[in-house]
């Protein structure tokens, strides 16, 4: 398996609080790993930091070898780097399916030129479609996110994801607010992102979803990385037990 992500002693601080501290870890291009921890412990500044959502004080991240450092989010974005926030960020005043448009769409700094000359001109040819199919929001496609589920929201989410072509696809809390049967709809899902070309770092309380599709697991406490490596030798690493998982059935 060839490395899709690269992360090399990433640290971020917040005045004296280093809430990330020197963390370091290989994803696979058909991974999906998990990144997990109690509340607090850094999993989610670490994805902020890695998508250039907050200044990383220390580190180097690369993609499929191309160094990203210092790089704006929307450039992340467009190199390749996506991920979905804890909160459904959604426009509930476009549809599902122009939710997805404005993910996919990349604007050029010519493009308010463009459009003022050629509103109705195409977006860039992307496979909206299979990625609504993917997620099973077809006949969702035309409606208002307030007309969704919470569920369904959840999938139009991941879906607006897709549709920004990722090669590496950061999930923050995908399954929050999920019934069990929709738990289990998402995690067939996620197992089938890296037969599309998309390695997962996935972010969730969710144990019973995190070790049913993950592979590789990074524990967290305190900023500090305090185990990584196969899921049946991390989940029973004492450290980990006694920092998150509990006793091991």
């Amino acid at each position: 398996m060839t490395t899709a992500l690269e992360v090399r002693g990433l640290t971020v601080g917040f005045g004296g609080l280093l809430a990330v501290d020197d963390v370091s870890f290989t994803l696979g291009s058909e991974a999906i790993m998990g990144l997990i921890g109690p509340n607090g412990a850094g999993k989610t500044t670490t994805i902020d930091a890695l998508c250039g959502f907050v200044p990383a004080s220390t580190g180097s991240i690369a993609l499929d070898g191309r160094r990203l450092d210092g790089m704006k989010p929307h450039a992340r974005a467009r190199a390749g780097l996506v991920r979905t926030f804890q909160s459904i960020e959604l426009f509930d005043d476009l549809t599902v399916r122009e939710n997805l448009l404005v993910a996919a769409t990349r604007p050029r700094w010519f493009s308010p030129l463009l459009d003022a000359v050629a509103p109705r001109r195409g977006a860039r040819r992307v496979d909206l479609e299979s990625a609504l199919e993917m997620v099973g929001l077809e006949d969702q496609a035309d409606q208002l996110p307030p007309q969704l589920s919470h569920g369904q929201r959840r999938l139009a989410g991941l879906a607006r994801a897709m549709a920004s072509q990722p090669r590496v696809l950061f999930l923050d809390e995908p399954a929050a607010g999920l019934d069990p049967a929709e738990t289990v709809a998402l995690g067939e899902l996620l197992r089938a992102l890296p037969e599309r070309g998309i390695a997962v770092l996935l972010v969730d309380h969710d144990m019973t979803l995190v070790l049913d599709v993950c592979a590789e697991l990074i524990v967290l406490d305190l900023g500090r990385v305090i185990a990584s490596g196969p899921v049946e030798v991390v989940r029973r690493d004492p450290a980990v037990v006694e920092a998150y998982l509990g006793s091991v059935t």
